[in-house]
Order: structure tokens, then C-alpha cells, then sequence
């Protein structure tokens, strides 16, 4: 039975519809969010494994603003790039064709493996006002606190794409080891909200089209990160950080801010590397400021 979400009555009051369309020769699903009229239109790229809904609680913070979020191709309802391999260079050329398709001149969102998305797209020329990174990859993820954690995940990632395919795609799929994923990230104490968080990723963490699409993906989410396209960032960017993020400490992402040209850091205490589930609220208040600062500005 889904476990109730804490911001379904928010989310509720938010129009929203599913549409596709054809990018790159793939076919895209995407859902659009708030109203059609709103002077602000957010193109948002989820993490590695997720889909759409991951971000839905900030959305549900986020009224008076149109999202428009997609599911990464290979992931959730989205199908794979025929003929490719889903590398960072895909997942660039995928954004900068879908936004031009669907949303043209939109803010630009990341959350974790989307941020080094958003950001390598808009490095590469994606035109955009402003860049919001939430749970930016800030550092290798070999270096960071729980490198031991991601050393196992490449093993774990190589023996399912080895195995024979019905047994290496039981694996990627097997939920205790998506529910230790899941228990390690969480960092909240409310029992509700715990709940919440780890059935999300029960239901949602394993929506991949196949082994070798999350194969390809984890690759590249650790052979990458933000650091690598912050000094060709000319826009102004917004980096949300938290202070217990298990991925990137907060002293790496304090230097990641300075990489860019024009960045705005708000850090976030008493989370980890789940502020879309567990801090949306402020995610969502610093999303408003920083949009109405560049508004001005502008």
C-alpha cells in the first residue's frame, strides 16, 4: 500500500498534465506543472535512477511557477535514445534539444546526477537565464565521505550489467539493496516522513528501460561532476546545498560556488542528499528568491 505523501495536499492544488514528445528519436515524457500563464517557466532534471516524481514535493512548494519535468531517457516513462549510448554527451545534447523543443528560454534545474546534466548542457551553449543546482555533484564521488559506499556501487553496477541478463537485472532491481540506498541518503528522524522517503524509492528506483541505459548512466555519474563546466557558466547560478550531504560535503560544494562567475550558495542544515524529499519547503523559498533577484536584475 503507498505510503501517504506529507505533500500531496500542496501538490494537489497544482495543475499538472503529462505530454511526450520526440527528441533525438526517442520518444520523452514529460509533465507540466502550475499554471500556463506563469511569468517563470523551470525546466527540472531528476537524479540517477529517479524520474519525475522525485521532484514533485519542491513543485508542490513552488505555486506560482511552471515546471516542466521530464523523465531522463532510458528512465521512468521515457524511452532510450535509439542508437546511443547514454553518456554525459547524450544527456547534454537530450536536454539542449528538449528544452529548445518544448520549453525554449527556461530556467534550468538539476538535482544530483541532473545537476551535472543541467550544468554540462548549459556549459555547452543551452541558452537559459539562470541555472538552479540542487544536491550538486560538487566532487568525484570517490572522494567524498562515503567513498567506500560508491566503491561498492561500481562493483555492484558491473556485476549487474555482467550477469546473465535475467539474473544482473534482478539484481539492479533487488529492493533491499535499493532500501540500503535509500536508508543510507535519508537523514530525517520523523518516522512519517522516513516512511515516505523509502517508499518513493521502493516504487520509483528501479523504473529503468534496461541494464546497460543504467549502466551507462552510473558510469557517467561518477566519471563526472559539476567542477567540470562551473567556469564556463556565465549565467547566474543557484547552488542548494546540504550540510550532511553524504555525496558531496558541504566544504566541496563552498567550492564549487566560487568556481562559478556569478553563484549564489544557500546551504541547508540537518539534511543529506534528500533535500528534494526532506527540505523541500526551503529548496522551494530559496528557488523563489534567487528567481526574483534575477528577475530584477534583469
Amino acid at each position: 500500500m503507498p505510503v501517504p505523501s506529507p505533500y500531496a495536499a500542496r501538490l494537489a492544488r497544482i495543475p499538472v498534465g503529462r505530454h511526450e514528445a520526440i527528441v533525438l528519436g526517442g520518444t520523452t515524457a514529460y509533465w507540466v506543472y502550475g499554471p500556463a500563464d506563469a511569468p517563470t517557466t523551470i525546466v527540472a532534471v531528476h537524479g540517477f535512477r529517479g524520474e519525475h516524481h522525485g521532484l514533485e514535493p519542491v513543485v508542490a512548494h513552488l505555486p506560482g511557477i511552471r515546471v516542466v519535468m521530464p523523465d531522463l531517457p532510458g528512465f521512468g516513462e521515457s524511452a532510450p535514445i535509439p542508437g546511443r549510448t547514454h553518456d554525459l554527451d547524450l544527456y547534454a545534447d537530450w536536454l539542449r534539444a528538449f528544452v529548445r523543443a518544448v520549453a525554449p528560454g527556461a530556467v534550468i534545474l538539476g538535482h544530483s546526477f541532473g545537476s551535472i546534466v543541467a550544468s554540462a548542457a548549459v556549459a555547452q551553449g543551452l541558452e537559459t537565464p539562470a541555472l538552479i543546482l540542487v544536491n550538486p555533484i560538487g566532487a568525484p564521488a570517490l572522494e567524498g565521505p562515503r567513498g567506500i559506499m560508491t566503491r561498492l556501487a561500481i562493483l555492484y553496477y558491473a556485476a549487474g550489467a555482467r550477469l546473465p541478463g535475467r539474473i544482473g537485472t534482478a539484481l539492479l532491481r533487488n529492493g533491499l539493496i535499493v532500501q540500503v540506498m535509500s536508508r543510507t541518503m535519508a537523514k530525517t528522524r520523523d518516522k512519517e516522513l522516513l516512511a515516505f522517503v523509502h517508499d518513493q524509492h521502493d516504487t520509483y528506483f528501479s523504473r529503468f528501460a534496461d541494464r546497460d541505459v543504467l549502466h551507462d548512466a552510473f558510469v557517467t555519474s561518477v566519471s563526472h561532476d559539476v567542477r567540470e563546466f562551473a567556469p564556463r557558466i556565465a549565467q547566474p547560478a543557484l547552488l542548494i546545498a546540504a550540510q550532511q550531504d553524504d555525496i558531496t560535503p558541504i566544504e566541496k560544494e563552498r567550492e564549487l560556488a566560487r568556481l562559478f562567475s556569478d553563484a549564489e550558495l544557500v546551504e541547508i542544515p540537518g539534511v543529506g542528499h534528500l533535500i528534494h524529499y526532506e527540505t523541500p519547503r526551503p529548496a522551494a523559498e530559496a528557488i523563489e528568491r534567487f528567481l526574483s533577484t534575477a528577475a530584477r536584475g534583469s
